[in-house]
């Protein structure tokens, strides 16, 4: 293997995420034993030896294990783990960098952690999205919280919250040998030639365990089910130009712990060699990363407390790839630097034995330069005045020092009045403060430039959030929570600083995948959104047999930050070329959203000769629309549904599975957003495990169809041509080996 880097996976434990440490501290023991027995039935709970989920969360969704596990064969993305969970769409990007959708709602406006950190997009182009830095082989539990998130859980969203988690440490028995495990891992994918692998291996005793992680993945361009456009002349009409990528992880960990104290200290690297971008005019050409993140947690007679701080530092590079390079001098080299710092705090407080009182502090410090190295000496005649104004003497400033601090502060209130209630109020209050120095136009101080430097560029957002939500267990049958949010989002550096209305700047500025160019507003305010979402969850006794589940959501948006036609501003006019992209602004709006999310199962068949047969489906809605405008909302979902027959018997695991899109006709007509026709999918996969030994194989899109990803944005492969939608992958055939030990 070549040299690996950084997995972005740190110690996670904490009351209320995904997965928690296990314990052998006999009063924390016997407080969760009565604890369970007063907890009401719940769903989608994650089981995994050594850790356990916290079931009591409103509105969450865990992945199952066993998907996780199957999902590593088929993808290298993390994002798409989440494949098939209600409410979860996917905006298109490069191999491993597409960014989930949250009732219509992504990128920013969601919360996403890795192992507890609030990762940020260093980029543009927001080509290294927060789920980009752990590779689905580091991810043992999952968990997706839509629309209502609990104000312990974070601030500065407004669409909901995934946090994604490495293992648990493990360690010795008392007296026991020390405990030694490890893993490793290959796959094959035909469909991109893509080929991969990863290791793991661990040592503990009583008291301590180190562990390391690495993993790396390359894949060429892949097929998509037939040819999609005429314009390739690098590659087939049937090829997705620039959808290769490569990437390396690798992370250390030391774990310490005694009866009412754990430690975890993690630091880990990433290099990201090339990843090219169908959907974005310019490719990856380096992105090396790497972090440390140190997390600890203590029981007290009172409660627990847990304090997390982590360094993230990030260099990313984009220039053009081969399919996107037209002549052999083409070039135009961009550079950024991200500099991410957190600090937190919680303590969780029980009052009583019905109640608990959680508080805590969270302080973000990130900071970013986004600078273009000029080309090199001037053209003589007779080459174009932007070849030449590229050409220096000085880097062109997109942003400059930017700065982003934010400091919150939230107390929340559980209450477990009986079985049959519960209920969770909480108040978040958090100041934003963003700053950013004096930009240039390579080397040159334009009047546009200068307008822009005499601007007070210092803002401050004071941020308000509350949530309320109520469980009522009415039987063993039937469970009903209802909810109600005000969450608050602060635009990012992008958002208010990209500043130039030249047509090449804000070309290079689109961090939507839509192809047209986008220029920032110093004066946007924060979007604040009203969301209310309620599940019925109808399943068995014993919950082995059937379920059903149904969540309604709105969320109404103030100061929705949307796009329009770019004006005249800073003595600048947008001169954009006919029938091209468009040249766009960012501006505040109202808008909506409202849909359902439906999922049910069905035990179909138990038999000890023939296995188990499960059936499963999920079904999604969602709608979203600027109430300024009347126009469409970008990105939305259309009408989708999962189908699913799953068998197992013994150490066989089996799934047939069809994918349903109805067409995608409400597009947003200023970002020129493709329409899609609905299409269907037949997917198959298998696993087999025996003592050490998984064996995973699989044919994705089993039919070969061609259709176009709903949310995959413009194809600009090769050509910058408004009008075609990224397509969706063609047949692949994927195995997988895994041994553990």
């Amino acid at each position: 293997m070549k040299k690996y880097v950084l997995l972005m996976g740190v110690s996670y434990l904490s009351a209320g995420i995904a997965a928690e440490p296990v314990t052998t501290d006999k009063s924390i023991q016997k407080k969760q034993a009565i604890k369970k027995d007063s907890e009401p039935l719940v769903l989608d709970m994650l089981t995994i030896k050594a850790q356990s989920s916290n079931i009591d969360q409103p509105f969450g969704s865990y992945l199952d294990h066993s998907k996780i596990a199957l999902s590593r064969t088929a993808t290298s993305d993390t994002a798409q783990m989440f494949k098939g969970t209600p409410g979860i769409s996917f905006s298109g990007g490069g191999g491993i960098s597409s960014r989930p959708i949250i009732h219509g709602m992504a990128d920013d406006r969601l919360r996403v952690q890795v192992d507890g950190m609030n990762l940020i997009s260093a980029c543009a182009n927001h080509m290294n999205p927060a789920l980009s830095y752990v590779s689905p082989s580091s991810v043992l539990s999952a968990q997706v919280l839509a629309g209502i998130t609990p104000v312990s859980m974070g601030g500065d969203s407004i669409g909901g919250t995934i946090r994604v988690n490495s293992a648990d440490p493990e360690f010795a028995e008392d007296g026991e040998a020390p405990l030694i495990k490890g893993q490793g891992s290959v796959f094959y994918r035909s469909n991109g030639d893509a080929q991969g692998g990863n290791i793991a291996a661990s040592i503990a005793n009583e008291h301590a365990e180190i562990k390391y992680t690495g993993s790396t993945v390359e894949s060429r361009n892949y097929k998509a089910g037939g040819n999609f456009t005429t314009r390739n002349t690098k590659n087939g009409n049937d090829v997705v130009s620039s959808s290769s990528y490569k990437s390396e992880n690798q992370s250390l960990s030391l774990a310490l712990r005694n009866d009412d104290h754990l430690a975890v200290i993690k630091v880990g690297q990433q290099n990201i060699p090339y990843q090219a971008f169908p959907n974005v005019r310019m490719d990856m050409t380096g992105d090396d990363s790497w972090f440390a993140n140190v997390f600890t947690k203590s029981q007290f007679r009172w409660g627990n407390l847990e304090a997390r701080a982590y360094h993230e530092d990030a260099q990313h590079k984009m220039n053009f790839l081969e399919d996107k390079m037209t002549t052999p001098t083409r070039s135009m080299p961009m550079d950024t630097h991200g500099v991410n710092q957190g600090l937190s705090v919680k303590a969780n407080i029980d009052i009583t034995d019905k109640h608990l009182l959680t508080v805590g502090s969270e302080y973000q410090r990130y900071r970013l330069d986004d600078w273009w190295d000029p080309l090199g000496p001037t053209l003589p005649p007779p080459a174009m005045m932007m070849q030449n104004m590229m050409r220096g003497p000085a880097p062109f400033w997109n942003i400059n020092e930017g700065k982003r601090d934010r400091i919150d502060l939230f107390t929340e209130w559980e209450g477990r009045w009986n079985q049959q209630w519960l209920t969770q109020l909480g108040v978040r209050v958090g100041v934003v403060e963003m700053n950013a120095g004096d930009v240039m136009d390579y080397g040159a101080v334009t009047p546009e430039a200068r307008t822009v430097n005499s601007q007070n560029k210092k803002q401050t957002d004071v941020n308000i959030d509350w949530t309320a939500l109520a469980r009522y267990t009415f039987n063993d049958m039937q469970t009903y929570e209802l909810g109600a949010a005000r969450k608050t989002r602060s635009p990012n550096l992008y958002e208010r600083f990209a500043w130039s209305r030249g047509s090449m700047a804000m070309y290079m500025n689109n961090w939507v995948g839509d192809g047209n160019g986008y220029v920032g507003d110093i004066n946007l305010k924060p979007e604040v959104a009203h969301t209310v979402s309620a599940t019925a969850n109808w399943h068995d006794a014993n919950q082995e047999d059937w379920e059903t589940k149904i969540t309604p959501f709105y969320t109404h948006v103030e100061n929705y930050i949307d796009a329009r036609l770019c004006q005249l501003a800073n003595g600048k006019a947008c001169v954009s070329t006919p029938g091209s992209f468009n040249l766009l602004q960012l501006a505040n709006f109202d808008a909506h959203l409202f849909g359902v999310d439906v999922s049910g199962s069905k035990l179909l068949l138990e038999t000890g000769k023939y296995g188990n047969l499960t059936g499963k489906t999920v079904l999604n809605y969602v709608r979203g629309q600027n109430n300024d405008t009347g126009g469409n909302l970008y990105q939305q979902m259309p009408f989708n549904a999962t189908v699913a027959l799953e068998h197992q018997r013994g150490g066989w695991s089996n799934t047939i599975e069809t994918q349903i899109v109805a067409p995608k006709t409400d597009v947003q007509a200023v970002r020129l957003e493709p329409k899609a026709a609905g299409y269907a999918l037949l997917n198959l996969r298998s696993s087999y495990t025996w003592k050490h030994l998984r064996i995973d194989g699989g044919i994705d899109n089993l039919l070969d169809k061609n259709y176009a990803l709903p949310l995959g944005g413009t194809y600009i492969g090769e050509r910058s041509i408004p009008g075609t939608a990224v397509p969706g992958m063609g047949r692949s055939f994927n195995v997988g080996m895994t041994v553990n030990y």
